[in-house]
C-alpha cells in the first residue's frame, strides 16, 4: 500500500480536505525515505534534505556525478520542487523522475544554475524524484538544506472524512508513564491530556474502531516526545498487523498523513525515539472514507494448502518443480511457473479448489519477474464455466492486493498477456474470503517484545590465543564461496587477543590438499591463503529483533570481511537464495570509505541485490572500531552504521518493487573474513598479510 505524509498544523485539516489546492499541490517528500550517491560525512545524511529542518543539510562528496532521490511512496503528478541551496551549489543538473527507481526521465534541466533558493515549475510523473548533479559550482561536493516535492499523489481523491474515527473508541497501548498519562487520553479529543509511554523500544499506541473500516488518513499530535522512527499499521483481528506507512525521519509536533488501508484496529508502533524519553500523543486520530471494503472483517485465507491445477508447470534445472502446488503452499521463495517453451504462449492459467463455495473479497498476487500484463481473476462453482471478477491488462507485476467481490468454489488467474517473453510465474497466489473450507496457515512469529531484551551476547573477553565460545559459535571450516581465495580453518585464524576482541586473521599462507579458483599471484588452484569463519547455526538461530555488533575491519586490496545472517534452513537443504541471506556489513578493500547493507532472496540476490552502500567521503572504514545494526521485524529491517540509520526496507515496498519478502523464520548469524573473490577481487603485490578483522562484541534483543 502506497502513502503520503505532510507536516501541518492540526488546524489545517478541514483546509486540506476542504480547500482548493493551491498550485503548488501538496508538500509531498517532507519525512520520506531518502537516498544518495553519497554522503561527505555522518552529519550530512540525505536524510536531512527532507526533514523540513533548514537548518540541517545534505552533503555529497566532492566529485562529479552526484545525487539525491526521495521514494514519495506512490505514482505522483508532480508541478513544482524547490531546492535550497548551500553555498556548495549544484551550476549544472537535472530534476528526474522515476517509477521504478532505475529508468529515469528529465523533466528540468540547467547549465547555468546560481544556487540559493531556486522554485522550479515542472510537469513529470513518477514515484521517484532526483536532483542528478553533473556540474560543481565549488571544488567541495552538492549540498542542500532542503529538497521539496510539491504535487498530488496518486492516492489522492478518496474522498476522505473530517470525522475522527478513533474518538473516545477503545485505546490500549504497550505501555504507559503513569496514571496520569492513560492509552485513552490520545483519543478523547482533549488538547491538554495525552498518552505516553515508558522510555523505551518499540512501543505502540492502538485503537479499536469497532469494525472494518476504509482507512485513509492519520494525523499524530505529538508532545515534544515525539517518534523519530514509527510505523502506521491496521488489522482486522488486533494480531496480525500491515504497515500502511513508515518513516525513519519523523519531525514531531503535528503530522497528517495521507495513506491507504483497511481494518478495524489502527496502531502507532515506534521503533525510534527523538528524545531520551518515551513516546507521547496528545492525539491520536483517525479518518476514514466511511466505506467498509468487500468482505468486512471476517475473511480469512481460503487457499492455503488447497488442491491446485494448472495449464501446465515447469520442472526442469531452471525451475525444479515449479508446480502448481507452490502458489498455495504460503512458501515467498517457491514459485509455479508455466512450462518452457509451451508455457511460452497465450493464454495460461492457474486455479485452486477452495473446497467447497465461498465467498471471494480479495485476491494477492505475488508476480515473478515472468508476469502478466493481462489476465483476469475467476470464480467457478464447478470449474467449467467462469465469471470474471476481476480484469487488467495494464498489470506491471510484483504484488497486486486485489479487492473482489464474488462467489464460487473454485478461483483462478487466467492470463492472456505476458509481460516478458517467459510464461507466467507466480511465488504467492492467496484467495481471502469466507465460507470454503479453509486449512489455517502457520502462525507467523512474533514481533521483538517492548522492551527488548538480550538474548544472545558475546563480549570475546576470554585470555589471548583462545577460541570462540564453543557453545556459542561454529567453526566454518574450509574453502569459501564467490570466488574466494581461502581456506577458512578450524580456529587457528579466529581467537582472542585478551584486550576483548575476537580476531579473525587473514594470511598469507598455502593449505596442502585444497582447492580455490587460480590465485594470480601464483597461479596455483591450491589456497594460497587462509582465514576464519564462525556461525552461530548450531546454537542459536532467531527471528527478528536488534542485531548489532562493533568491528574493526580489514582494509587492502582483496579483504572482505562480513557481518551477517543466513537463512537456517539452509542447514536442512533449502537452497541459497531460497533461504535468504541479509547483509548487515561488508567491505571491500578498494573502496575504503564505504561499507554495505544488502537482502537476498531468489527475485533480487548476487549483483542485483536490494541493499544500501554506507560513504563517509575521504575516510578509511579499517582505521577504527565502528558499530553496525540491523533492526528487524515482520514489517521492516533497519540498517545503522554508528546510530546513523541509512537503509531502511519497508516489506510492503520491497513486495510492490522487488520481490517476496523472505525473512519471517530463523536466520543464524556469520562473521568472515575472506580473501579475493568476484566483488573485491583478488589481492595484489600491494597487498600486506596478515590482515586482523576485530570484533568487540555480537548482542541480539529481542
Amino acid at each position: 500500500m502506497f502513502t503520503v505524509v505532510t507536516a501541518l498544523l492540526a488546524t489545517c485539516l478541514l483546509a486540506l480536505v476542504q480547500a482548493p489546492a493551491q498550485a503548488a499541490g501538496t508538500l509531498l517528500s517532507q519525512g520520506k525515505p531518502v537516498t544518495a550517491s553519497s554522503t561527505e560525512n555522518v552529519g550530512t545524511p540525505a536524510s536531512a534534505a527532507v526533514d523540513g529542518d533548514a537548518g540541517t543539510r545534505w552533503s555529497s562528496a566532492a566529485t562529479d556525478p552526484q545525487w539525491l532521490q526521495v521514494d514519495l511512496g506512490s505514482t505522483s503528478t508532480v508541478n513544482q520542487v524547490v531546492l535550497n541551496w548551500e553555498s556548495a551549489y549544484a551550476t549544472a543538473y537535472k530534476i528526474q523522475t522515476s517509477a521504478d527507481g532505475s529508468s529515469w526521465t528529465d523533466i528540468y534541466s540547467t547549465t547555468t544554475a546560481t544556487g540559493g533558493t531556486q522554485t522550479l515549475t515542472v510537469n513529470g510523473t513518477g514515484r521517484y524524484v532526483r536532483m542528478y548533479g553533473t556540474a560543481r559550482a565549488t571544488p567541495y561536493g552538492f549540498s542542500l538544506w532542503e529538497f521539496q516535492v510539491y504535487g498530488t499523489s496518486g492516492n489522492g481523491g478518496t474522498g476522505c472524512s473530517t470525522t475522527n474515527a478513533a474518538l473516545n473508541k477503545p485505546a490500549t497501548a504497550s505501555s504507559t508513564e503513569n496514571a496520569g498519562t492513560p492509552a485513552s487520553a490520545a483519543v478523547d479529543g482533549r488538547n491538554d491530556t495525552r498518552w505516553s509511554s515508558t522510555a523505551a523500544e518499540p512501543q505502540w499506541l492502538q485503537v479499536d474502531l469497532g469494525a472494518t473500516q476504509s482507512i485513509c488518513g492519520v494525523q499524530l499530535s505529538w508532545e515534544a516526545a515525539y517518534g523519530k522512527a514509527y510505523q502506521i499499521q491496521v488489522s482486522d483481528n488486533g494480531t496480525t498487523w500491515t504497515t500502511v506507512y513508515q518513516t525513519s525521519t519523523g519531525v514531531g509536533a503535528t503530522e497528517l498523513l495521507t495513506l491507504t488501508g483497511s481494518g478495524r484496529y489502527v496502531r502507532m508502533n515506534g521503533t525510534t525515539r527523538a528524545t531520551q524519553y518515551g513516546f507521547s500523543l496528545w492525539e491520536f486520530q483517525v479518518f476514514t472514507t466511511g466505506t467498509t471494503p468487500p468482505g468486512g472483517g471476517n475473511a480469512v485465507l481460503l487457499s492455503y494448502k488447497k488442491p491446485a491445477t494448472a495449464s501446465s508447470a515447469q520442472d526442469d534445472a531452471q525451475c525444479g518443480g515449479c508446480t502448481p502446488a507452490k502458489a498455495f503452499d504460503h512458501d515467498p521463495a517457491t514459485r509455479w511457473a508455466t512450462a518452457a517453451g509451451s508455457g511460452w504462449t497465450d493464454p495460461q492459467w492457474i486455479s485452486v479448489d477452495l473446497g467447497a463455495s465461498a465467498h471471494v473479497t480479495q485476491v494477492v498476487l505475488q508476480w515473478d519477474p515472468a508476469y502478466a500484463s493481462a489476465y483476469r481473476v475467476q470464480v467457478s462453482a464447478d470449474n467449467t464455466n467462469w465469471t470474471d471478477v476481476y480484469s487488467t491488462t495494464t498489470s506491471t507485476g510484483f504484488k497486486q492486493t486485489l479487492n473482489v467481490d464474488g462467489t464460487g468454489r473454485y478461483v483462478r488467474m487466467y492470463g492472456t498477456a505476458r509481460g516478458t517473453a517467459y510464461g507466467y510465474s507466480l511465488w504467492t497466489f492467496d484467495v481471502f474470503g469466507t465460507g470454503g473450507s479453509p486449512t489455517a496457515p502457520p502462525s507467523n512469529p512474533p514481533d521483538p517484545g517492548s522492551p527488548q531484551h538480550i538474548v544472545f551476547q558475546d563480549d570475546f573477553n576470554t585470555p589471548a590465543g583462545t577460541t570462540p565460545d564453543a557453545s556459542k559459535w561454529t567453526q566454518d571450516t574450509g574453502p569459501g564461496v564467490n570466488g574466494e581465495l581461502e581456506y577458512y580453518t578450524n580456529g587457528r585464524n579466529t581467537t582472542m587477543d585478551g584486550a576483548g576482541n575476537l580476531v579473525i586473521e587473514a594470511r598469507k599462507e598455502a593449505t596442502p590438499g585444497s582447492s580455490c579458483p587460480t590465485d594470480p599471484l601464483t597461479g596455483s588452484t591450491t589456497c594460497q591463503y587462509t582465514s576464519g569463519r564462525i556461525n552461530t547455526s548450531d546454537h542459536f538461530n532467531f527471528t527478528y529483533g536488534h542485531v548489532e555488533s562493533r568491528i574493526k575491519v580489514t582494509g587492502t586490496q582483496g579483504l572482505w570481511p562480513a557481518f551477517w545472517l543466513l537463512g537456517s534452513n539452509f542447514k536442512t537443504g533449502t537452497p541459497w537464495p531460497a533461504c535468504g541471506e541479509i547483509d548487515i556489513m561488508e567491505h571491500i578493500g578498494k573502496v575504503p570509505d564505504t561499507v554495505y547493507s544488502t537482502l537476498h532472496a531468489p527475485a533480487y540476490n548476487g549483483g542485483g541485490g536490494f541493499g544500501s552502500p554506507y560513504q563517509v567521503a575521504g575516510s578509511d572504514f579499517s582505521s577504527a572500531f565502528h558499530t553496525y545494526a540491523l533492526d528487524w521485524d515482520s514489517s521492516h529491517m533497519t540498517f545503522t552504521v554508528d546510530n546513523n540509520a541509512f537503509f531502511t526496507v519497508a516489506r510492503s515496498t520491497l513486495e510492490t518493487t522487488k520481490g517476496p519478502w523472505v525473512y519471517d523464520h530463523p536466520f543464524y548469524m556469520i562473521l568472515n573474513n575472506a580473501v579475493g573473490g568476484d566483488w573485491p577481487g583478488a589481492p595484489n603485490a600491494t597487498t600486506v598479510f596478515p590482515q586482523k578483522m576485530l570484533v568487540d562484541y555480537v548482542r541480539v534483543s529481542q
